[in-house]
């Protein structure tokens, strides 16, 4: 009876579905705690269900469901929440990707780190990208595995046992008590976990934040379907020329970064990362047998990254994290310099993270003396040159500069563009992201495949669809949001002098680096200095609250930047430095602006909120 309860009203919540499940990356920015912004959605979410209420305007008032694509969304959040009322348990229990081996990865991780042993069994075949041998060696995790005919064929086991299987219909588990993890695959939509025993539930925030870290959550396109296969609806039969679609977008990469060299795309901006920095590890592991690994990031720089890179040095004990600082009074090019001192005094493999322009000061080093920094030749204690560093470049600010050509700057030096797919590349219409390289580091671009590969991470078919529409215009969007941006930072300066912008100057604009991003420095007064950041850190959210409260349709609080309407507010704070050591974090405003917006009217309320100071 509860079961049918639950259906029927999944049922007219699928047919009263708000268009923005399905096309926003993120949901209801202006209802949005981030403190409860894992239980908050499906508390009120469940209140309607008791009620009865599936209207459009209902769920539509609904708030933020966890963040982005990656960690979850209103849909995903549903098809959970509707799973575990199937199965009796709490909806956390359930988690969705659109991976079918990352869940696996999850909890080897999780099992990693707490030294216990994983046995996955299943009966069909394990997902064709679980390479267990590259998994072993280079990821680090230990398990067994074994195929059985039913789940009864099932061994005890002294440790985790993992059940995988590939049904056509997701949803449907078969439970038993010598299972612990349930993972249901799908070619085509992903794969859902069930964590099947309460004494598995510290598992739970950990593989959240797997998925939040090196993947995504089964996309809304999929989601929906799977939620009209629960509810016996006829599912949308939408079709992709996927071949066509990645063909182009593939093409429009080279067209934009000017190289011919092989690109990638993937789920997400961290899933190609994670890419990245694996087949990196992958490349030293088989090519400077005994050396240690250090990849080298800039504290303050967005916490995805930061934390990405950390969680992969936890995991691998011949690897290791090193600070880069890059903002405010520390200089990209020496800290450069610096640290490649040390690991070439270590003998050590560096890989160097780091975004130009930095995040959230968007500074661009002196591209020369950079270049003679990452070129410098380098001794190691044994008097054998040093390993040359490869240079990950995240160009997500400025993805149409040319830094990968054989002509430009960084030619002589390995390099690896990528770009946040969520930001320019789709106008904010998909979570996708690529990379590719130049001439010197194009034979690494093997190794970031195949772990792209391993983790299941490529962009989905209807990624590639809106990639492959939107990137040809990317070029022309960037130039346009780039004019809007100085209009209005050139605003700001003459009407709020005191304020201390960060954007690049005019001669760097003229090199090609036209961002349409800055950050905001706010004036502030106070007897200490304790008084005057707590001020300054008031006087930001009066600021984005006005912006967000007179101009609804355009202004949004959120972290990303080049969408194709409106303007965006954040505090890198306490949005994208979220896991960044407090010391290093930067509790001011960033803002970005589109090529599409009223601008006067933001003018109008910036000189409305001056006026109140």
């Amino acid at each position: 009876m509860q079961e049918n309860k639950v259906l029927n009203y999944i049922k007219e919540v699928v047919t009263n579905l708000p268009k923005d499940w399905l096309n926003l990356t993120t949901h209801r920015l202006d209802i949005y705690n981030e403190e409860l912004a894992k239980t908050e959605f499906l508390e009120q979410f469940e209140s309607l269900f008791i009620h009865q209420n599936s209207s459009t305007e209902a769920l539509q008032e609904l708030p933020t469901a966890f963040d982005y694509i990656r960690l979850g969304h209103p849909l995903s959040c549903v098809l959970e929440w509707t799973i575990a009322k199937k199965y009796n348990c709490l909806s956390d229990h359930v988690i969705s990707f659109s991976s079918v081996t990352i869940p696996i990865l999850a909890i080897l991780r999780k099992n990693l780190l707490s030294s216990k042993n994983t046995l996955i069994v299943y009966t069909d075949d394990l997902p064709k990208s679980f390479q267990v041998d590259v998994i072993k060696e280079i990821y680090g995790y230990q398990f067994e595995t074994k195929k059985v005919k039913t789940l009864d064929d099932v061994p005890d086991f002294n440790g985790s046992t993992i059940f995988v299987s590939q049904k056509e219909n997701i949803f449907d588990f078969t439970t038993s008590s010598k299972i612990d993890f349930l993972i249901n695959i799908h070619d085509t939509f992903g794969s859902i976990l069930l964590i099947n025993d309460t004494k598995n539930e510290n598992y739970i925030s950990e593989i959240q934040h797997v998925r939040r870290r090196e993947t995504i959550a089964m996309t809304p396109i999929n989601t929906l379907a799977v939620l009209q296969q629960l509810v016996q609806q006829t599912t949308d039969s939408k079709t992709y020329d996927t071949i066509s679609d990645k063909t182009k977008v593939l093409h429009a990469i080279q067209e934009i970064t000017d190289v011919s060299t092989k690109a990638v795309v993937g789920s997400s901006g961290l899933s190609i990362q994670y890419a990245i920095v694996m087949g990196l590890v992958h490349q030293a592991i088989e090519n400077y047998s005994g050396k240690d690994i250090k990849i080298i990031v800039p504290p303050n720089c967005y916490g995805g990254t930061n934390d990405q890179a950390r969680r992969v040095a936890a995991c691998l004990p011949n690897v290791e994290v090193m600070d880069l600082p890059v903002d405010g009074d520390n200089d990209m090019v020496k800290s450069v310099d610096i640290v490649l001192n040390k690991v070439a005094e270590l003998d050590a493999v560096p890989y160097i993270i780091a975004e130009i322009p930095t995040n959230p000061r968007v500074e661009v080093p002196n591209l020369i003396q950079l270049k003679d920094a990452l070129c410098k030749k380098r001794t190691a204690p044994s008097g054998k040159e040093a390993v040359a560093p490869v240079f990950i470049l995240d160009q997500t600010f400025c993805p149409n500069v040319h830094f990968l050509g054989d002509t430009e700057i960084l030619a002589d030096i390995k390099t690896i563009s990528y770009v946040s797919g969520s930001k320019f590349p789709s106008g904010g219409k998909c979570t996708a992201g690529y990379c590719t390289a130049n001439a010197k580091a194009a034979y690494l671009m093997d190794k970031i495949e195949l772990h792209l590969q391993i983790c299941d991470n490529e962009a989905t078919a209807l990624q590639y669809e809106i990639l492959a529409q939107q990137m040809p215009s990317m070029n022309q969007r960037i130039q346009d949001a780039y004019v809007n941006t100085r209009d209005f930072v050139s605003f700001i300066a003459k009407y709020l002098p005191d304020a201390k912008i960060n954007f690049v100057s005019e001669e760097l604009a003229q090199q090609g680096f036209t961002p349409s991003v800055f950050s905001l420095d706010l004036p502030t007064k106070g007897a200490t200095e304790e008084e005057r950041e707590t001020y300054k850190r008031a006087l930001n959210l009066k600021l984005i609250n006005l912006m967000i409260t007179e101009i609804p349709n355009e202004s949004k609080y959120c972290v990303s930047y080049g969408q194709l309407k409106g303007c965006y507010w954040t505090i890198p704070a306490t949005s994208t430095q979220g896991t960044t050591k407090e010391g290093d974090k930067d509790y001011i405003a960033r803002v970005s602006l589109a090529a599409d917006l009223d601008l006067d009217l933001h003018k109008k309320v910036f000189l409305d909120f001056v006026n109140t100071i």
